[in-house]
């Protein structure tokens, strides 16, 4: 049996909803892969439904990289998803150059539909654009990739041509970009991602389903994590977590499921373990 590799997860658990670590430890765990959770904060449910109670865990974080230390644990990649301060982020920052690692993928979660979230102010997303120069490989949706390079979101390209200088804008020449949620084909979803590796871009779309369903791109990039993690190309990586996270809402839709509680992952895990 082959060695299990460890990544480090950076992000909140939410108990209801299906999103953060209550879906990236299942997916990558169904992928091979061990999970070695850094909790950023503990919600009772996400925060899209009405005031969750909420413990912020910022002062633990340092006592975990710490111990993790003082006992020699290496790890294979860094994943971090939505962070809640700017504290938090510059201790991402610093767990990162505490375990090197060849993968390092950072989601930089700061909005979406065209806004950022209210609790990111324009230092909090320079800071994330900070931590993304220390990536390998990052996962903006359109909304982000806006923030990040400054650009006005109305003025997102509509077609390949454009999107492919905004993805070689955001790699600057350093590392791989995957931007989701691209409509810029009827009917469809899709993703660019540009390969640093390869020097190569490429386009996914899939069919496009009706409504929203939280934590949809925590399962993408964890996906998608887990498929570079077993070293396959970025583009095939993409492909299959597109397929994925299709097949989930294609899944929860048919069956009618509430959207605000995710999508109905846990009957598909095993499609997971099939790649």
């Amino acid at each position: 049996m082959e060695k299990i590799k460890r990544v480090i997860a950076v992000n909140d658990m939410s108990s209801i909803g299906r999103c953060s670590l209550t879906v990236i430890i299942p997916v990558l765990s169904a992928m091979g892969v061990q999970v070695c959770p850094v909790v950023t904060a503990l919600y009772s449910t996400h925060t899209g439904f009405k005031a969750p109670a909420k413990a912020d865990m910022t002062k633990f974080i340092p006592e975990v990289t710490k111990h993790w230390s003082s006992i020699g644990a290496t790890f294979d990649a860094v994943y971090s998803g939505y962070l809640g301060s700017e504290e938090q982020i510059g201790m991402t920052e610093e767990l990162i150059d505490r375990f090197p690692c060849g993968i390092v993928l950072v989601d930089p979660v700061m909005g979406d539909n065209g806004k950022a979230y209210s609790a990111f102010s324009p230092e909090m997303c320079g800071n994330m654009s900070r931590l993304c120069r220390k990536a390998n490989v990052i996962t903006p949706n359109l909304t982000e990739a806006a923030i990040l390079l400054g650009e006005d979101y109305s003025a997102a390209p509509s077609e390949e041509h454009g999107m492919t200088k905004w993805l070689e804008r955001l790699s600057e020449g350093k590392r791989s970009v995957v931007i989701t949620g691209l409509e810029l084909c009827e009917g469809t979803l899709g993703c660019g991602c540009y390969d640093a590796e390869k020097n190569r871009v490429s386009f996914i779309y899939n069919e496009r389903f009706g409504g929203y369903f939280p934590g949809t791109g925590d399962i993408f990039s964890s996906v998608l994590l887990g498929g570079l993690m077993k070293g396959k190309l970025l583009a095939d990586s993409v492909k299959q977590a597109a397929e994925f996270v299709g097949l989930c809402v294609k899944t929860t839709a048919e069956v009618g499921s509430v959207p605000m509680e995710g999508v109905l992952l846990e009957g598909l895990l095993y499609r997971l373990i099939e790649i």
